[in-house]
């Protein structure tokens, strides 16, 4: 029997009026603003225009993650990563035409409700508003510190167009105001899902969101030295905990039982077909793309982008991912240099099997012309390819219909795990079993002995024990477990950021794999004997030498000079004048 998911109804909002469309096709009719407002359903329509603005699966967003040391653009570099950027004229990161929108739905909503519409109704919309102005502050706050507060929809001779910075502390304040509305206005997931109203934001998005938000600034606060670090990690620590005992989400597993053994692949799945609708508690909060050409909102082809040489992982990535007894590569007696006997697929063996669900070795389903076998220098350059999303069918079509997970319960149990141990620098082993360590347990079991005589183990624990006798730290060991479950969902850069890590790791050389035997010996794959490698082999993308992190500047991003032009109030962030 062929699914269907029911998506929301996703609708154009200009600054005056609101396009009506069909999921499959384009806005036919435009509603004048004057004749509008009246109605709990056009508030629902008007409030549909903020789902279009959830970070998707375009270039420019999958891009986005070069911006780390965790990947590559080809041969040309990323002016972010290696701190070639200059102060832009203009930036499309610094916008206020979303949040006018919200501030005109949370105004707007006052005529509906005078002209009779149901409170409780029309207040699931402006929750809606207040989530997604948080949103869109969150993300001008996480790049350029304090910006103007506007709140009100205003014109273009109005004062208050031309206001000052506000301080980190006041923006924050309104994030975590209008998160703290959205959280009591909105309805719970299962009631949306009831409703058949599956993709509009719950109660438990929003206290998702505000422990990424306040997760964000308590590390922030912690390793730049400024603020209340403390109050801002509790805030971070009893909003995961809110979700988590909310009953509303769990991980998503799909454990199948083979001959005695689990295999397991949900971590795979949670990026394909599989893994959409409600039946997958794990997503919290997605930007819809439908299931099919015949039941679609919008495309992406975002295999494509992920293939074409424009974004490929790199070592520095890599070396995150620990070995089936839980010990990073430098300390488990598991893991094997590679040397010029080893192949490329075997490189990924006794691992984390979350490697293998990320990262594309020999045999795993790629494109029209057959399987994975190895990596071709002209798509993945590193020696290494992303296969988060990847579908043959989807491939083919240049087209997939695959969600992309925004808010997902596994960041909710990092967010608290690590929320937990930066509180009082130290966490149970109790908190490691109900976050990082549920994360190993839906994983599937790993062969740690041969194809002849295979020895089937699950993933090692997180422990205090481990970390202790093997001389491991706790925080890095968090870290790095969520830099592999979050791997290529727009993090790295930001908690290299919020870690004060950034001056230290993005001067680094920045490698791609080993330069394995059979990337020469391959007929098909034109691997070039002078790719450039270090002294142990591996592929080098990008010399330390082309690559600088200027301190405190590049913590900041430059405000575009055109807004400073505009408005002399605003003042521009250090060393970037």
């Amino acid at each position: 029997m062929k699914r269907k998911f029911i998506y929301i109804l996703l609708a154009s909002l200009t600054l005056g009026s609101v396009q009506s469309c069909k999921i499959d096709e384009l806005p036919e009719t435009t509603v004048p603003d004057v004749g509008f407002w009246n109605t709990v359903a056009d508030l629902r329509l008007a409030a549909n225009y903020f789902y279009t603005t959830l970070p998707g699966l375009t270039q420019r967003e999958v891009n986005m993650d070069n911006w780390s040391t965790f990947a590559y653009p080809n041969d040309k570099g990323d002016p972010i990563s290696d701190g070639s950027r200059v102060k832009p004229a203009t930036s499309d990161d610094y916008d206020y035409s979303n949040i006018f929108q919200a501030n005109k739905l949370i105004e707007k909503s006052k005529e509906v409700l005078a002209k009779g519409g149901d409170p409780k109704q029309v207040n699931w919309y402006v929750g809606e508003a207040h989530f997604f102005r948080a949103w869109y502050y969150f993300e001008m706050f996480k790049r350029f510190g304090g910006v103007p507060l506007i709140t009100k929809t205003m014109l273009v001779d109005d004062p208050d167009v031309y206001l000052p910075r506000a301080s980190r502390e006041e923006v924050l304040q309104l994030i975590f105001d209008d998160l703290d509305y959205a959280i009591e206005a909105l309805r719970t997931a299962d009631e949306i899902n009831t409703a058949k109203e599956y993709g509009r934001v719950s109660k438990t998005a929003a206290l998702a969101f505000k422990s990424r938000v306040a997760l964000f600034e308590g590390t922030r606060e912690e390793f730049h030295v400024y603020g209340e670090p403390r109050k801002h990690l509790l805030m971070a620590k009893e909003a995961a905990e809110a979700v988590m005992s909310s009953n509303m989400h769990a991980l998503f597993s799909q454990p199948v039982t083979t001959n005695g053994q689990i295999t397991n692949n949900a971590y795979f799945n949670l990026f394909q077909l599989a893994g959409e609708g409600r039946a997958n508690r794990e997503n919290i909060l997605v930007r819809g793309y439908g299931i099919s050409q015949d039941n679609s909102i919008v495309s992406t082809p975002v295999q494509r982008y992920y293939e074409g040489n424009s974004i490929v992982p790199t070592q520095n990535f890599v070396d995150n991912y620990v070995m089936a007894d839980g010990l990073p590569t430098t300390k488990s007696p598991l893991y094997q240099e590679p040397d010029k006997t080893m192949t490329h697929a075997e490189y990924f063996g006794k691992r984390d099997p979350r490697m293998t669900f990320t990262l594309f070795k020999r045999g795993d389903e790629y494109i029209s012309g057959g399987n994975y076998t190895i990596p071709n220098p002209s798509r993945q350059r590193s020696g290494f390819g992303i296969r988060k999303y990847a579908n043959e069918q989807f491939w083919a079509r240049q087209a997939s219909f695959i969600d992309k997970p925004v808010l997902r319960y596994a960041e909710v149990l990092l967010n608290y795990a690590e929320a937990v141990y930066e509180l009082d620098k130290t966490i149970l082993d109790v908190d490691l079993d109900r976050t990082i360590n549920l994360l190993r347990e839906r994983l599937p079991q790993v062969n740690i002995g041969t194809a002849a005589a295979p020895n089937f183990v699950s993933m090692g624990k997180l422990t205090n024990a481990l970390v202790a006798s093997n001389g491991l730290n706790m925080r890095e060991e968090i870290r790095r477990e969520r830099n592999v479950e979050l791997a290529f969902e727009g993090f790295a850069y930001w908690d290299l950021i919020r870690w004060k890590t950034a001056e230290v790791e993005m001067p680094k050389t920045l490698l791609g794999s080993y330069l394995f035997t059979e990337y020469l010996t391959d007929k098909d794959q034109k691997w070039d004997a002078k790719t450039r490698v270090n002294d142990k082999n591996y592929i080098i993308l990008q010399d330390a030498s082309l690559r600088r992190f200027e301190t405190p500047r590049d913590y900041l991003w430059p405000i575009p000079t055109s807004e400073i032009a505009k408005n002399p109030k605003i003042t521009q962030n250090p060393k970037w004048d």
